[in-house]
């Protein structure tokens, strides 16, 4: 799944200029788990959004009179500096940087509101308290929050009825009141905007990348049903699929001759390779177990040309392989079986789910795999039946297999110059599976 670019973010300042405040924002998170992390990014955030207007506040007051004002003015570097130290404390706890700032911020503003007065809307900041301490302390703390809130509200009554003028000695005009109103109306609706925006972008991005991780696992068409109802048992009849084994014959011996590592990584190529072409050819991986490989065509969604697809990827693997055994120096001895016919498939599990396939066609598809000779595949009947004329297939004769008795194989050997892809030359219906169950009647699709 592709992300869609910001425009302005293709500007190399602006991009230096993110990476710098993402930086920031991570700052002193590290050690801790995603979940926290993203709470203590949002504290950062917080404590980088209110020591900007502290000191905002703090250069507008020594503007109007340093002396009268020397007080607040004071207070209010105090304020900032807890605020930048924030990202510091997170060493000692996840708790520590909230509850410093938290007790900063509520004692902080009592006090600068006693000084100038209600009439200056510095206690209104108070209205941002409550947004803040449930993005900033979860909602698994909800006493903690509870409490903040209430002691919160409690301070601003306090400040309302006791801090009606400012403080004796400090002479503040109308103009200055309208002008510290002004900024403490606008403090607090920027900090609640850019605590919320924040925290909300990172919500929406650990949902993208669980999606995309969910989409790596599961087919999509699977993901949306899942989502809009997580109980329900996904299980689906298909009439006809294509299902499709590979596996690397000796690949314990060539394991033990490469070692741990260089397996691992030639596995990781050779299936990375696997799954790019799946997604080129319209075929749904289902799982690999250890060396072998398994993939079907025409579900989840029934898709007519189904055997094409299936033989399409089957010849890119034979490819791939050659390839990749040319650049790792090894021989990758790559046999696949091919097999078509009714499956049923569905989502199994509770904590690791997995999308997967059986029937008569999935067994019948490991066995001639297991036939099949190194760089070859070896497909059944109806396989080849599917595949017409536009495919080269070699007979391979009739053979004995245990459960099903003598079975025609063919081994396909590539495509006709001529044959385009694409097209399925019958007329057999295929079967649209029925949701949530696999029993019962399920609609018909022509090809």
């Amino acid at each position: 799944m592709g992300r869609s670019r910001i425009p302005l973010l293709d500007n190399p300042v602006l991009r230096k200029l993110a990476s710098s405040l993402s930086r920031l924002s991570a700052y002193g998170t590290e050690g801790y788990p995603p979940r926290v992390r993203r709470r203590l990014k949002i504290m950062n955030v917080t404590a980088y959004v209110i020591a900007l207007f502290t000191l905002v506040y703090a250069f507008q007051q020594m503007f109007l009179d340093y002396q009268s004002w020397k007080p607040v003015i004071i207070i209010n570097f105090l304020m900032a500096m807890v605020a930048l130290s924030i990202p510091f404390l997170h060493r000692y706890g996840e708790l520590v940087g909230p509850m410093a700032i938290l007790i900063s911020e509520l004692v902080g503003i009592f006090v600068l509101t006693s000084y100038v007065g209600r009439e200056t809307g510095i206690h209104m900041q108070y209205f941002a308290a409550p947004a803040a301490f449930f993005v900033i302390l979860g909602v698994e703390r909800l006493k903690l929050i509870v409490v903040a809130i209430a002691v919160a509200i409690t301070l601003y009554l306090m400040a309302w009825l006791f801090f009606l003028e400012s403080a004796q000695g400090l002479v503040i005009s109308a103009a200055d009141i309208a002008s510290l109103h002004v900024t403490a109306v606008a403090t607090t609706f920027c900090v609640i905007s850019i605590v919320l925006y924040y925290a909300f972008r990172l919500v929406e991005q650990a949902e993208a990348e669980t999606d995309a991780l969910l989409h790596n696992i599961l087919p999509d068409t699977i993901v949306g049903k899942l989502k809009e109802a997580p109980d329900t048992t996904i299980a689906n009849e298909f009439d006809e699929a294509s299902v499709l084994f590979a596996d690397i014959k000796g690949f314990v011996a060539l394991a033990k001759e490469l070692g741990p590592a260089r397996t691992v990584a030639l596995l990781n190529t050779i299936v990375r390779a696997f799954d790019e072409l799946a997604e080129r050819c319209g075929v749904e991986k289902i799982k690999t177990i250890g060396d072998a490989y398994m993939a079907a065509a025409g579900l989840p969604v029934p898709a007519a040309d189904h055997a094409d697809r299936i033989a399409g990827m089957a010849l890119g693997m034979l490819d791939a392989a050659q390839r990749i055994s040319k650049e790792h120096d090894v021989d990758i001895a790559l046999r696949i079986g091919i097999a078509s016919g009714p499956v049923l498939a569905g989502v199994i599990g509770a904590k690791r789910l997995i999308y997967d396939v059986w029937g008569d066609t999935v067994n019948l598809a490991s066995r001639l795999e297991n036939l099949s000779q190194p760089h070859a595949i070896l497909v059944s009947e109806l396989t080849q039946i599917r595949l017409g004329d536009g495919y080269r297939l070699e007979p391979n004769g009739s053979i004995d297999i245990k459960g099903y008795g003598a079975v025609h194989t063919w081994f396909l050997k590539g495509r006709r110059p001529e044959h385009r892809g694409g097209t399925v030359t019958t007329s057999e219906p295929l079967l649209v599976p029925q949701e949530g169950t696999l029993a019962g009647p399920v609609a018909r699709s022509t090809l």
